[in-house]
């Protein structure tokens, strides 16, 4: 199974996006040097860039797709040069398209430079922040709006500090039994629409859609609002995926996995994540089930035991010990229960 097929998406964002929402997101304020037509100008990479070498006439391997950082090395090298040459240097750096400029630790451009940037549609913006604060915020936020996502149908709830996606066909009743996990005390994230963000190597962040939220459909009672209901302990925002469950129709022919010795994985957006098929059949207790998932998830994750690898090296051992009676090599001795 390979939940990769359809529905990656990559994003952009147009400058006036990026200026409208960093200060929101993040504890960092840019305020505005010039006036220009923001939309026009698209963010398409989330790295940043010190363009020292483009100012000092070197473009040749120039990354100006990209966010351009100037700091305090930057600015000082531009005001330590004659003004025609200051021009050249910069006039060598606003010729190609950048996305915008920011000047950080409160430095300024010389008017005429500022001039040459609002003639040439580039924003410009300015921090109080130091060049390596501003370049930590700024790549945490770029970092989340360019990762990968995708939306999947399905339900993703926290059960007991375990991220648990819910998917299968429609009808299995992936809402009934996550509504019922919310009864029992954990925590919804999204149902029916689920959007999952890869970020950085291997790690997927699931969230609800922002029209549906924490709004289930339940068939034959109608849309549930989770957090008036429940309260807010009943939802979370955002969870790691750690664990998948399909649910399956039941099917006498299928052979299902009985000992969970061959662990099964899924790829979601190229990340590897262990899989559970769980058969629906009438007098199933799903949600105890996947309660049980997530504690097995637990105490395989901190110590390493896994149920079946157990039980399988202690029939080893009773075999190796039947092997031994036989050969009289060894005794099995049985104290007496001397019960009152």
């Amino acid at each position: 199974m390979n939940l990769d097929q359809k529905g990656l998406k990559k994003r952009s964002m147009t400058v006036a996006y990026f200026f409208e929402n960093i200060s929101k997101s993040l504890d960092i304020k840019l305020r505005r040097l010039n006036e220009v037509d923001e939309q026009k100008r698209r963010i398409f990479e989330r790295d940043l860039h010190r363009p020292g070498l483009a100012l000092a006439g070197f473009t040749n391997l120039f990354t100006y797709k990209r966010v351009q950082i100037l700091g305090n090395t930057e600015t000082r090298f531009l005001n330590h040069l004659e003004d025609d040459d200051r021009k050249r240097a910069f006039e060598s750096l606003i010729k190609f398209k950048l996305p915008c400029i920011i000047l950080t630790s409160n430095n300024k451009l010389e008017p005429e430079l500022l001039d040459m940037a609002t003639r040439a549609g580039v924003p410009v913006f300015v921090t109080r922040h130091s060049s390596t604060k501003t370049i930590y915020l700024l790549t945490d936020f770029l970092d989340d709006q360019f990762s990968q996502y995708q939306q999947f149908h399905g339900s993703m709830v926290d059960v007991y500090g375990v991220g648990v996606m819910l998917i299968g066909n429609s009808g299995l009743g992936k809402s009934e039994v996550a509504l019922d996990l919310v009864e029992r005390g954990h925590r919804l994230v999204a149902d029916d629409a689920v959007v999952i963000n890869r970020k950085g190597e291997n790690v997927l962040i699931a969230s609800g859609n922002e029209i549906v939220d924490h709004f289930m459909e339940i068939r034959g009672l109608g849309v549930v609002d989770v957090k008036a209901i429940f309260g807010i302990r009943a939802i979370r925002d955002k969870k790691v995926v750690q664990v998948v469950v399909e649910l399956l129709e039941w099917n006498e022919e299928s052979d299902y996995e009985r000992l969970g010795l061959d662990t099964k994985t899924t790829k979601i957006l190229g990340v590897e994540t262990p899989l559970i098929q769980l058969p629906i059949n009438p007098g199933k207790n799903i949600t105890v089930i996947i309660e049980v998932v997530a504690l097995n998830y637990l105490l395989k994750h901190y110590s390493g035991y896994v149920a079946a690898e157990a039980l399988e090296q202690r029939i080893k051992r009773v075999i190796t010990n039947e092997s031994l009676k036989k050969s009289g090599k060894g005794r099995t001795y049985l104290a007496k229960d001397y019960e009152e």
